[in-house]
């Protein structure tokens, strides 16, 4: 694989010692990778498939929604510089996680929300988090949350036309769009 065309870092690297990962399904996995490679701490964005049942599944089986993988974004970051919590935040209000199987236009169980999770402290900070959330969005009218948490599972990386695809392609789209209601999450600013 190449290199990550914002980091210039091998696509393939371990995650570094003192280093976290996270992985979020947002829908269009395009745009949720955007919106991590800009945050100072994250370390490296990669977009590909988790939550599935077929291994290494191809791009043209997760769309034909055969394989019961969801795009996702994987980001390694530096917790010293930018906290799950605040992660979690633009996870959160970057997508509608109200809308099952789809997001906007984009039909589909492979563009359904969830986040996979790597140890106790991101599953609880991610169930409060899904929580607190689902209930401020009760409160402006929206249907429950319908975000998936799982447990650590393979993650397969997309193809390597799709990874930086914005960058690659500035009149690409795919701009994650959320609910405009804000999340709550405690201390999203520390690390």
């Amino acid at each position: 694989m190449t290199n990550h065309a914002i980091f210039n870092r091998p696509m393939d690297a371990d995650v570094p010692q003192g280093y976290d990962q996270a992985v979020f399904g947002m829908g269009c996995y395009w745009g949720a990778e955007r919106l991590f490679w800009r945050q100072h701490g994250v370390w490296l964005t990669e977009v590909g498939f988790a939550g599935g049942h077929v291994e290494n599944p191809g791009y043209d089986q997760v769309k034909a929604g055969d394989t019961g993988h969801a795009e996702v974004v994987r980001v390694v970051f530096d917790s010293s510089l930018i906290s799950y919590e605040r992660l979690l935040k633009l996870f959160w209000e970057n997508h509608d996680p109200t809308q099952g199987d789809r997001q906007g236009q984009d039909l589909g169980s492979q563009y359904r929300s969830l986040i996979m999770v790597f140890n106790h402290s991101q599953r609880a900070a991610a169930e409060a988090s899904k929580i607190s959330y689902g209930n401020r969005l009760a409160v402006e009218g929206f249907a429950a949350v319908t975000t998936e948490i799982i447990d650590p599972a393979p993650f397969w990386p997309g193809p390597e036309a799709h990874q930086q695809y914005l960058e690659k392609n500035p009149d690409g789209h795919c701009d994650p769009k959320g609910t405009g209601v804000e999340a709550s999450i405690p201390n999203p600013d520390l690390p």
